[in-house]
């Protein structure tokens, strides 16, 4: 394994409480029959654990409640191996939720209470400020309070690391922030969100990376599900092929690509190896129900890319 330098990951923790059904419901409708799962999840959780699996050096930086869905939560991290000193404790807020639906193509519908995530603060950034120090990139996504992922990304950037901006989910956002990130990583949906650009082709993409890169953002990374990753830097465009696989759950399939792609820039790989090495532990998050329980090994992920 290449040597890899800390990666801090600041933002959400929660639990996810799935149905598996034969499709989404519509709305006013109730469909009767689907299998129940629980299991840990939340967009910053998920991607620190990814990370973690993945065999990245990580700290995460999160509030959660003082509930039994936070203790098991915390209990989760400290079994990856991943650093809690900034996981906190909050005593005014219970733990978040997911309530998810999960059809049988594998699409997913998800309703979130944030909880303590909400309560995550710029002054809990501050005070953490120290596992900045060294580090090589910082995870954030949009689970918590921007003021928050300002405060991070500003302290990020001022220590030298690399800043990965996974935008979900989706909402405006200032360009004073973006000129901070280093890789903004929409799915299809987002980039439409964020640009206003339908994402129904490579052309389609290619537009609407770049309203993303006048806004400031560094590299687009534009996640396309199966296709795999559409790059585009300063010095072009590029389709990073995905891995055949047959979905079962594609809930985490991006906060999973991001904890891999973040453990690859940490090891100094180059971008294009870093995206492939990613687009292979999606490609396993997928054939898995759950969030953090889909994330996948190194060593299974080595063996996806040998494969592909």
């Amino acid at each position: 394994m290449r040597q890899s330098r800390r990666i801090v990951v600041v933002g959400s923790s929660g639990t996810d409480m799935i149905i598996r059904v034969e499709r989404i419901p519509r709305p006013g409708e109730t469909l009767i029959g689907g299998e129940f799962a629980m299991a840990a999840g939340g967009k910053g959780a998920n991607q620190a654990v990814s990370a973690a699996r993945a065999g990245g050096d990580v700290t995460f930086v999160a509030r959660v409640g003082r509930d039994n869905f936070g203790e098991q939560s915390i209990a989760g991290f400290v079994s990856d191996g991943i650093d809690v000193q900034h996981v906190l404790r909050d005593g005014k807020a219970p733990s978040g939720i997911a309530l998810i639906f999960v059809a049988k193509d594998g699409e997913n519908s998800i309703a979130v209470s944030s909880g303590a995530n909400a309560r995550l603060t710029p002054a809990d950034v501050r005070r953490a400020r120290s596992v900045f120090n060294g580090a090589a990139v910082l995870i954030v996504q949009l689970e918590s309070p921007l003021a928050t992922v300002q405060a991070a990304v500003s302290i990020a950037v001022r220590h030298g690391l690399q800043v990965i901006l996974n935008p979900a989910p989706a909402r405006a956002l200032p360009d004073s922030l973006l000129r901070q990130v280093s890789i903004l990583t929409p799915n299809e949906t987002e980039a439409e969100l964020l640009t206003g650009v339908k994402v129904n082709s490579d052309a389609a993409a290619a537009k609407a990376s770049a309203i993303l890169r006048r806004c400031g953002v560094q590299t687009v990374i534009l996640t396309l599900g199966a296709r795999g990753a559409f790059v585009a830097t300063e010095g072009g465009t590029q389709l990073v092929s995905g891995f055949k696989v047959k979905a079962v759950d594609t809930t985490a399939a991006g906060d999973v690509f991001n904890g891999a792609l973040a453990v690859a820039l940490a090891e100094q790989r180059p971008l294009q190896q870093a995206v492939r090495f990613a687009n292979a532990a999606a490609a396993i998050a997928v054939t898995r129900l759950g969030a953090q329980p889909s994330a996948p090994s190194r060593r299974q992920i080595e063996r996806m890319l040998k494969s592909g």
